[in-house]
């Protein structure tokens, strides 16, 4: 990745920092270093507040340059740091909510004169903001995405599970460049490349902080369980497009031929909540206040009870996307956040109904600075499967 976007990126932290009081942070987790570094290692960026950021690599082993040391261990970074003439900090910010206990007390001690703090929070927030390269992989992924969805109706046969689609769905994710790992944050929040939910699984709730749940498997209990796809019944397809790193995100629902009129009236209530929250989605939109209205709009209608789940609802209705698939904001009761332009969104309204199963859209939006800009572009209808 090119210097002068990892100097954009770095110095959108480095503000954040500046009003925060921070003097340097020290990033080692796989996302951050990612956004930062523009790849993966083994190893820490050191990222002064005042100062070029340094790269202290354990592997592999092959990464040279001017800001480049290798190490062993962390404890060589701070006498690397005195060679090079760079001060020590006063404050230091670790990533507290991603770094395990023992990694994140060790790293503090290296610099025992300063206050550490947590700067997860204030990461998060700089990478809510797209730069226009991450737009333009946003636009790349979600054109990949919708390649691989408008295919999907070529892979069902009768008799099917949902296991059984879910992996002829995967494959078509994969032939489209989908890399298949599916990045979230958050303690203990599993899934594998995304959710298919057919039928009463959809009703199941699970231990995971995601909009819907599924039965899934005691070692992974979410999504697909081995529901045999039956008449009437509905699937909804919901699989993050990881495939350069950015999570596009995009659902869609199909049906075992003819399902119910409530389905169909359920989905259209969806669609009009999506295309609601679409229209007010501009710069300095509160996302309380979006949640609001499509909380308003399914309770009038007449599916608050199913909106968002049945016996467990997820209480927002979109969120943002990145690296990871549940990045900030999130569209929820109680956040004040305003929406910017550059943040990339996925608006998810979804109704489950007992018998027949889930219907809804998702899709990923970009905030520009007039409007909200769909990256997700399948039919959004139920299609029906035969």
């Amino acid at each position: 990745m090119v210097l002068p976007e990892l100097k954009m990126r770095r110095d959108k932290i480095r503000s954040l920092m500046a009003k925060n009081n921070i003097d340097a942070a020290l990033i080692s987790t796989n996302v951050n270093l990612l956004y930062t570094y523009g790849q993966i290692i083994s190893g820490y960026l050191y990222l002064p507040l005042h100062q070029p950021a340094r790269i202290f690599v354990k592997r592999p082993n092959n990464i040279t340059g001017e800001f480049v040391d290798s190490i062993r261990k962390p404890e060589q970074i701070v006498e690397l740091l005195q060679e090079h003439g760079i001060p020590m900090p006063q404050t230091l910010m670790l990533e507290g909510d991603e770094l395990p206990y023992t990694e994140y007390t060790r790293l503090a001690s290296l610099f025992p004169e300063a206050t550490v703090v947590n700067g997860t929070p204030l990461l998060r927030e700089a990478r809510s903001i797209k730069t226009d390269l991450e737009i333009e992989l946003f636009r790349r992924a979600g054109a990949a995405h919708t390649s691989a969805y408008n295919k999907i109706p070529s892979v069902y046969r009768a008799g099917m599970t949902d296991i059984e689609f879910s992996i002829e769905i995967e494959r078509l994710m994969r032939l489209e460049g989908c890399l298949g790992l599916f990045r979230t944050f958050g303690h203990s929040m599993e899934i594998f490349m995304g959710s298919i939910l057919a039928g009463d699984n959809a009703t199941a709730p699970s231990p995971f902080d995601f909009a819907l749940g599924g039965a899934g498997n005691p070692a992974l209990p979410i999504s697909a369980n081995g529901t045999l796809l039956t008449p009437g019944t509905t699937v909804m397809v919901d699989y993050g497009g990881n495939f350069n790193g950015y999570m596009s995100d995009m659902s869609r629902v199909f049906s075992i031929g003819k399902t119910t009129e409530q389905a169909y009236a359920g989905h259209q209530v969806c669609l009009e909540i999506q295309e609601a929250l679409a229209t007010m989605c501009k710069p300095g939109i509160v996302c309380e206040d979006l949640y609001k209205t499509a909380l308003d709009i399914a309770n009038k209608s007449g599916f608050g009870n199913y909106f968002m789940g049945l016996e467990q609802q997820a209480k927002f209705v979109g969120h943002g996307i990145g690296l990871q698939i549940n990045e900030l904001p999130v569209l929820a009761s109680r956040v004040r956040t305003e929406l910017e332009p550059g943040m990339v969104i996925a608006i998810e309204p979804k109704i489950v109904l007992p018998g027949v199963g889930p219907v809804g859209v998702e899709n990923s939006w970009l905030v520009t600075k007039e409007n909200a800009e769909k990256l997700t572009h399948c039919p959004e209808e139920i299609i029906e499967l035969a």
